[in-house]
């Protein structure tokens, strides 16, 4: 069976995840397989202990904090890669594998695992699974839960949930599968994970976007996705962003540029081609200047800008508070100016950046939590691009998922009726309530 760890300083390490919240365990348990995981969660419900199920903790909603009274339930490792089933474009795996091993493994097949959120180097499936993490190329492929075709989990009664049959095809039993994804550890700690792949494209460019005005960025979204080309990326960054990567990248890039837009096209030649002339006819109405890279450097150059935006915003204030809101595309430039305002109104720096093409935009509010007024109007202005995303018919996380940041605001979105349904839901898989309480809820 899988000790439970007790050292201070492991129990400091698994205490807190990337939103910077702390909360102290009981234990640390790190199981290898699924009877260890079996036989843990047995053991909490004997003894009335909590379970955080855990998996690299670079989530951004405090999903994996620890419950008071709990043990956190770490996966990692369980890290193996089952089997890669190259006839019928399957990957098993367990929760442990990092997205990173995982999409480099498959590229070895000639194959792909499209999801790839920014973490991906750090980040595991089961915590995509969990999260239904996304990323850049969900424009076009689609998120974790486009990609999961079964799974394996232990729900809060010890018992095993499995679904893991390699068919495309399957109407047998009740689909339960997908109450998984996106469930934030709630209903099951997950234990293997069947994925889908696909074939690698031929070809791929990558253009970068230059705009005097955020707006009329957010606008060429709309025209690029209503257009024929289908960017397999399509990124937005602000020019705060752009000024804080300035710090830390050569950039080549105006100073009175508001607004830039990362595109990345794939696909046969001739169809990422036919794409690039579409979208150079869409840009000229914007009087928008282009790049495009020229050779993989480049590429990883461009491409290095965008992931250095999340670390930069340090240099603008000490705390961020980093919400997902996704809002139809159609209202892409609204919800920028809208959110901007919100900056000016609490005096505080807001950064957009992130998927445009699929609406779901990373707003930054930069504030200090350790100065009362600062953090106050931080609140403040989180609260009220909520409510201006609601208003947009978007939703407050697109990613990110729920956890313990964003749990307050659920009623913006969701009646109660609706929110009791889902708590009924839960009793169904954990009956005490032992599995990640009072989170997502």
């Amino acid at each position: 069976m899988a000790r439970i760890e007790t050292d201070k300083v492991l129990l400091e390490t698994y205490s807190y995840d990337a939103t910077g919240r702390e909360q102290l365990p009981k234990g640390v348990a790190f199981p290898e397989s699924e009877e260890e995981v079996r036989e843990i969660v047995s053991l909490c419900r004997t003894k009335n202990l909590k379970i955080t199920p855990r998996g690299a903790g670079t989530g951004f909603a405090g999903g994996s904090v620890p419950s008071p009274n709990s043990i956190v339930v770490s996966t990692e490792r369980m890290d193996k890669i089952v089997d890669i089933d190259d006839k019928n474009l399957l990957a098993l795996v367990e929760p442990g594998v990092v997205t990173a091993h995982l999409q480099k493994t498959a590229s070895e097949f000639g194959l792909m695992y499209p999801p790839d959120p920014s973490s991906l180097e750090s980040c595991t499936v089961g915590g995509n699974v969990a999260t239904n993490a996304g990323g850049p190329k969900a424009v076009k492929y689609g998120v974790t839960a486009d990609y999961v075709t079964g799974l394996s989990a232990v729900i809060g009664t010890s018992e095993v949930y499995q679904d893991l049959s390699p068919v495309r095809k399957n109407v047998v039993g009740l689909n339960v599968t997908p109450l998984f994804v996106g469930s934030e550890g709630t209903l099951g700690i997950i234990t293997k994970v069947l994925l889908k792949l696909v074939p690698k494209p031929e070809t791929r460019k990558l253009l970068l976007a230059h705009f005097r005005n955020l707006e009329d960025a957010g606008q060429a979204v709309w025209d690029i996705m209503k257009s024929p080309a289908t960017p397999s990326a399509l990124e937005i960054m602000d020019s705060t962003s752009i000024e804080c990567v300035r710090k830390y990248r050569k950039l080549d890039i105006p100073k009175d540029i508001e607004g830039i837009l990362l595109i990345e096209l794939d696909g046969t030649k001739r169809e990422v081609k036919e794409s690039i002339d579409k979208i150079k006819e869409i840009l000229k109405r914007y009087n928008a200047s282009l790049e495009i890279a020229s050779n993989q450097k480049e590429e990883d150059h461009i491409w290095s800008l965008r992931r250095a935006i999340s670390p930069s915003l340090m240099e603008i204030a000490p705390t961020k508070i980093n919400e997902d809101v996704t809002v139809p595309v159609s209202e892409l430039s609204n919800a920028l100016r809208a959110y901007k305002n919100v900056g000016k109104k609490y005096g505080l720096p807001v950064v957009c950046f992130g998927h445009a093409g699929d609406g779901n935009i990373h707003v930054n509010i930069m504030t200090d939590r350790n100065d009362p007024k600062l953090w106050k109007r931080g609140i403040k202005a989180a609260r009220e691009i909520f409510i201006i995303t609601v208003a947009l018919n978007g939703v407050l996380s697109g990613e990110h998922g729920i956890g313990l940041a964003k749990k307050s605001y659920l009623g913006l979105q969701i009646n109660e009726e609706q929110r009791n349904l889902y708590k009924r839901i839960k009793l169904c898989f954990d009956p005490d309530m032992i599995l990640n309480p009072k989170k997502k809820f």
